[in-house]
């Protein structure tokens, strides 16, 4: 726990934050491309070659296209050895590629140098924490879900088939219902400032951003409060006056469509118009909601294909898709117990730019040692009152098996590629330092991360003009045995951060130097249920 200017009220970085723990991100993208590769073996495993050929599976689909032809060739196709084999396939290491994601051009680096002309399985960027075949591995589940119902990414296709203005009406129904049931389930049951703080936790604040939404969902507000607005979300920029009248006016009621203004904030469109419906109508239904924004749901997309220039639309289309991947990856992490009602629609997710808790991450690791149930938490294991008397009462929680959220072939797979991490690679500095009394050696697994977390401006020749540090952390997430499991995490808040340049080398060692501490709770017979502090 950190100490908070508020001495009676403590932060909980465990369950009380939103941390950018680095390169753990990677152990829930692992987790989804997993777990897509087994909906694809449940589509097609029992599937004859023949069958399998027929299949049209687009050229940008790469994990369909692996899978089936895994399948048409492999003598032996049952889903471990299935999994196995997608641990293995390579994923190039180079730094030196454009990633059109988050709505502009970006590139990406690794850790260390020594990795840029790598093409190493995916197990062994696993262990090692390379980063760049994890930003391509996400590129690729971006796909797959674009590619996978209602094949979304058909919108980058041919500008002239007739069938388009058919298609597109049909789709923006559809899909403009499904997002539209998602931002709903998102805000429903808070208040009205809930909603606005939800939804600004999710947006990278900018001042255009900033003005974009509170012009629309605020279209009334005076310019001083306005700019009040931006002071208290960007208390870092020293915006003039004649910056926020300029901001104010620019982003103005009428000033942009719908579908414009979604798009300067990138955000969903949506769920922009959502936010506002909320405003004016609070009590409203989601089936109230549903039918007015009927004509905003067409609008949202028919508006793609009314400029002249290709380029400019295709830019935006794919913007708007990888929102909606986005959305769809979510979900698959919430099940998982992903804490934050949304992801940064951008490849640097991989790489842990949405933020984590290393409770939610241990509860993710908890689902693997668990063979992909996930249990209820338990604080208490007993209440005892009135003992000794006639009113004795006694309370321990209902004895439950917890939910399946993950198929036990997948966290047989994790565990397995987990536990390279400690044989030989990022965390190994712990391998065999857990032995129980009679000289066995527990198995152990796990994933590090840092997160070295900075504000930079960058000038107009792509270089560096200033660096404001606002936290930096070190986690180990981690499996002991075959029933305990944990984060450790280092944190330091704030500019005091950049004096620091620990790395998750930092929580290894700790944990290493804890054994001696931990190891009588770990004997078998202990039922101990967790760690002390994990």
């Amino acid at each position: 726990r950190v100490q908070t200017d508020n001495t009676d009220q403590p932060f909980d970085i465990n369950e009380g934050s939103k941390l950018e723990l680095g390169s753990t991100a990677k152990l829930r993208v692992l987790t989804t491309y997993l777990e897509i590769v087994t909906e694809l073996h449940d589509s097609y495993g029992n599937m004859p070659a023949e069958s399998l050929r027929k299949i049209e599976v687009s050229d940008q689909d790469n994990i369909s296209r692996w899978a089936i032809a895994y399948l048409m060739s492999a003598k032996d196709k049952s889903l471990p050895v299935m999994l196995e084999a997608a641990l293995d396939r390579k994923y190039s290491a180079s730094p030196y590629e454009g990633f059109f994601t988050g709505g502009g051009m970006h590139t990406f680096n690794n850790f260390r140098k020594e990795d840029n002309g790598r093409i190493p399985p995916i197990r062994d960027a696993l262990r090692e924490s390379i980063n760049l075949p994890f930003v391509r591995l996400m590129r690729d589940i971006v796909r797959y879900s674009l590619y996978k119902e209602g094949n979304r990414a058909q919108l980058l296709k041919d500008d002239k088939d007739p069938r388009r203005t058919e298609y597109l009406a049909k789709f923006a129904d559809k899909e403009g219902q499904t997002y539209l049931l998602r931002f709903w389930r998102k805000y429903r049951g808070k208040t009205t400032d809930e909603q606005l703080d939800t939804f600004l936790d999710g947006l990278k604040p900018s001042a255009v951003r900033l003005a974009a939404v509170h012009r629309y969902l605020m279209p009334e507000a005076s310019q001083a409060d306005f700019a009040a607005f931006l002071a208290k979300r960007l208390p870092r920029d020293k915006l003039s006056d004649k910056r926020v009248e300029q901001l104010y006016t620019s982003y103005g009621p009428g000033k942009y469509s719908l579908p414009d203004q979604g798009y300067i904030a990138r955000v969903h469109p949506l769920e922009l118009w959502l936010l506002s419906y909320l405003r004016e109508f609070d009590k409203a239904t989601f089936a109230d909601a549903v039918a007015a924004s009927r004509d905003e749901r067409q609008e949202v997309y028919s508006w793609l294909f009314k400029t002249r220039h290709r380029s400019a639309r295709d830019s935006r289309i794919r913007t708007m898709l990888e929102v909606e991947a986005f959305l769809d990856i979510h979900q698959r992490w919430a099940r998982l117990g992903y804490p934050f009602d949304h992801l940064v629609p951008s490849l640097a997710t991989a790489l842990g730019s949405s933020g984590d808790r290393p409770a939610a991450l241990a509860e993710l690791m908890g689902i693997i040692q668990n063979g992909g149930m996930r249990a209820p938490t338990l604080r208490i294991e007993h209440l005892s009152f009135a003992k000794d008397t006639p009113f004795a009462t006694a309370f321990e929680p209902a004895n439950t098996q917890g939910v399946r959220v993950m198929p036990a072939e997948v966290a047989t797979a994790l565990r397995n590629a987990l536990s390279k991490v400690v044989e030989g690679g990022t965390a190994r500095r712990i391998a065999g330092a857990f032995a129980l009394q009679d000289g066995t050696v527990l198995s152990l697994g796990g994933k590090t991360g840092t997160g070295d977390n900075r504000i930079e401006t960058v000038g107009r020749y792509g270089n560096v003009t200033s660096s404001l540090a606002r936290n930096r952390t070190a986690t180990f997430v981690f499996y002991i045995g075959d029933d305990h499991f944990g984060t450790l995490t280092a944190y330091v808040p704030g500019s005091q951060s950049d004096k620091f340049r620990f790395t998750s080398a930092l929580p290894v060692q700790v944990l290493k130097g804890m054994a001696p501490l931990l190891v009588p709770y770990l004997q078998p017979g202990t039922h101990t249920q967790c760690l002390p502090g994990s």
